[in-house]
């Protein structure tokens, strides 16, 4: 990466499409500014005041302050045109050309999904989320969890990463070193300290405004093969960065909830608008997305059914040779309401139960 990489970020009234669209004409940051006036004008659309600020040279002595601000808080600047930027961000219209990154840059380059979700997580998004990234973690080991570090539905992603020990990345709404909130200070370096990364576009010189977290939620889509709603409202911002997904191409997921639940409106509005595959398990995951799991060389008899995870087995152990109700299957399993209609949605998909009317259920074996 080169001085004039950095120092295309700060030319006035350019922006981020604009940046972009000069490095698909020029290829370079260095190209862009050894052009002329005439030859901008020529070969890119731009406004007359940006030809004039790239000729002058406008960026550089900022981009020298962000170089020494970043060696001096440990942060690698790592531009579009550098190998090591992951590829299924450099794939996306609106880019960003920089990319300030604490930790491992080799994480931003494995099989990548993205959870997102609302801040007020329940403990039953926060089941969800932890069974489908254990057993995401169990059929693809070397899978990175991308996030927004955020409270609720972000910070049970990322912890629940770190428990399989796989990789997490999250991304931020602000410069590096800090994270917002302070609060996640210390998971943000676990994330770090365990292999992973903190990733931002935006430099030190960033005067924060709070308009940020949409922007920063095309790059979780944009660095991911799949985005998984966890948990949303109507409503929730984190329905952002699923149409990010769906307008890249990306994958778009959702955890199915129960239609009273505030919680899971936005999932079950997205499932039902056919915008979001519904998946209830990491091999859900693993199977929308196409990733390989060498299920060729599994028996046949083997390929359908996945081995029930111990909570599963534990609430069929609870039926008897009778259809029960779920109010039955609550006291005698004495799991959360959340609890019992997530792995009665996987029973059912495995063929173990099926659901009678009243609210009843079968075992099926």
């Amino acid at each position: 990466m080169q001085l004039e990489d950095i120092a295309l970020t700060f030319v006035p009234q350019l922006g981020v499409r604009g940046v972009v669209h000069l490095m698909e004409v020029f290829g370079s940051a260095a190209a862009i500014y050894s052009a002329s006036a005439e030859e901008l004008h020529q070969r890119a659309t731009l406004r007359d005041d940006v030809v004039r600020n790239i000729v002058a040279h406008k960026g550089f002595a900022e981009a020298e302050r962000e170089l020494e601000y970043c060696s001096r808080h440990n942060i690698t600047p790592l531009a579009s045109t550098d190998e090591k930027y992951p590829k299924l961000l450099r794939e996306i219209d609106d880019y960003p050309h920089i990319l300030y990154v604490r930790g491992s840059v080799e994480a931003l380059q494995r099989r990548s999904v993205a959870f997102v979700g609302t801040r007020k997580i329940s403990a039953y998004g926060e089941r969800a989320c932890n069974e489908m990234i254990h057993s995401l973690a169990e059929a693809v080991p070397d899978v990175a969890i991308v996030s927004g570090l955020a409270y609720g539905v972000d910070g049970a992603a990322h912890r629940a990463a770190l428990a399989e020990g796989v990789t997490t990345v999250g991304v931020i709404a602000n410069p590096l070193p800090n994270v917002t909130p302070a609060t996640n200070e210390r998971l943000a370096a676990e994330i770090v300290g365990r292999g992973g990364a903190i990733v931002t576009e935006l430099c030190s010189q960033t005067k924060q405004n709070g308009r940020y977290f949409i922007p920063r939620n095309r790059i979780i889509a944009g660095l991911s093969a799949g985005v998984v709603v966890v948990e949303s409202p109507a409503e929730g911002g984190s329905l952002s960065t699923a149409e990010f997904a769906d307008g890249y191409g990306r994958s778009v997921m959702a955890v199915p909830g129960r239609v009273t639940d505030e919680n899971s409106r936005g999932c079950n509005v997205l499932i039902r608008n056919h915008k979001a595959q519904a998946v209830l398990s990491g091999r859900d995951i693993v199977a929308e997305l196409m990733w390989e799991l060498d299920l060729e060389e599994m028996p046949a008899e083997k390929r359908e059914q996945q081995p029930l995870t111990t909570d599963e087995e534990r609430l069929l152990a609870c039926f008897d040779s009778e259809p029960m109700h779920i109010d039955t299957l609550l006291e005698r399993s004495g799991m959360s309401s959340g609890e019992v209609s997530l792995h009665l949605m996987t029973l059912e998909l495995s063929g173990a139960v099926r659901p009678l009317r009243g609210g009843m259920y079968e075992k099926l074996k």
